[in-house]
């Protein structure tokens, strides 16, 4: 037998001769070529375009451009609409809004989380931050600092338009604050604060619907059920 010391070394030889080797491990990669800016993700060839993707699997760029924003399903005073799934509707939604908004939000924040437990660790901070503004102040002025950040939330999320985007599309002004995404971002979170404060229910209704007919409640997460039927010969027998 050989020196350990001799055996050793020969053996991290290798490991380095094999890691040069492969081409998984190679440093100059053209994958790792192609990653995006935001946090590294992955880039992937789209009839010759460079598509990145963000962690909650929406594309997020096409050729360095960013991806246009889609619509709302409802605009902000649509309060009377079809029908949703999940037991609920449009009008359920405007009477919480109405007369529950801390139930309501409370529901959006489950929704869009996907967590049953939400519900609670949401709804009764909001609740008492309501109670305390209409108390001291007259009006609910406190709960839409908490809850402004749930409608920023959605909209990045579902890549919709915001409100400071929507009025440089109509007006035709405020392009270059459009153009660059990080004053859009904090002109749009500006805007989303805005309007929780001035149209609270309007954009919690607004809110709930969106979530509604985009995402299922957790509660209604189905699961399967086994079911054993014996067979027909222990059937018949049973019977006789």
């Amino acid at each position: 037998m050989g020196n350990p010391e001799e055996i050793e070394t020969t053996f991290e030889s290798d490991i380095e001769n094999a890691d040069e080797a492969s081409p998984l491990l190679n440093p100059n990669n053209e994958h790792d070529q192609h990653k995006c800016r935001n946090g590294g993700a992955p880039m992937i060839q789209c009839g010759g375009a460079a598509v990145g993707w963000a962690a909650d699997g929406l594309p997020q760029t096409v050729v360095g451009e960013p991806l246009p924003r889609g619509q709302w399903s409802s605009s902000l005073f649509s309060c009377l609409g079809r029908n949703d799934e999940f037991c609920s509707s449009d009008l359920e939604v405007c009477v919480l809004g109405s007369f529950a908004p801390y139930a309501l939000y409370g529901s959006n924040v489950e929704r869009l989380e996907f967590d049953p437990g939400a519900f609670a660790s949401h709804c009764l901070p909001y609740t008492g931050l309501y109670l305390l503004g209409n108390f001291l102040f007259g009006w609910n002025c406190l709960a839409p600092w908490f809850s402004y950040p749930n409608r920023t939330a959605i909209r990045q999320k579902f890549n919709l338009e915001g409100s400071c985007e929507a009025w440089s599309r109509s007006c035709g002004c405020c392009s270059d604050i459009i153009k660059d995404e990080v004053q859009r971002e904090h002109c749009e979170s500006a805007c989303d604060f805005a309007t929780h404060l001035f149209c609270h229910p309007c954009s919690l209704c607004q809110e709930g619907r969106e979530l509604r007919r985009r995402m299922p409640h957790p509660g209604f997460n189905g699961h399967s059920v086994l079911v054993m039927i014996p067979p027909a010969e222990q059937m018949m027998g049973h019977r006789g």
